[in-house]
């Protein structure tokens, strides 16, 4: 799982404006791809939550680090390796 927060102390609406075109871009390929399973807006309007399908933190960091914000540095992202809920199975 992945959150994002803009760095709006450090940047402007007009900063992030001529990247999103990419930014959504790519998450549509990820998406198609099967790479991004779900994504949302955060209610704050300051980021992004979204499950992505990787072999492990390292690939699903290299996914993120390679978003167009992220290689601008214009947000933060944090990636947490999740496993699955084995309650069910009990």
């Amino acid at each position: 799982m992945v959150t994002s927060r803009r760095r709006i102390e450090q940047y402007r609406d007009a900063d992030f404006a001529p990247l999103i075109p990419g930014e959504t871009a790519r998450i549509k390929q990820l998406y198609a791809d099967g790479v991004v399973r779900q994504i949302w807006h955060r209610e704050d309007g300051l980021g992004t939550c979204f499950v992505l399908e990787a072999a492990d933190l390292a690939s699903a960091r290299a996914i993120v680090d390679d978003l167009p914000i992220s290689r601008a540095g214009l947000a933060e992202f944090t990636v947490l390796a999740l496993r699955p809920y084995g309650g069910f199975s009990r």
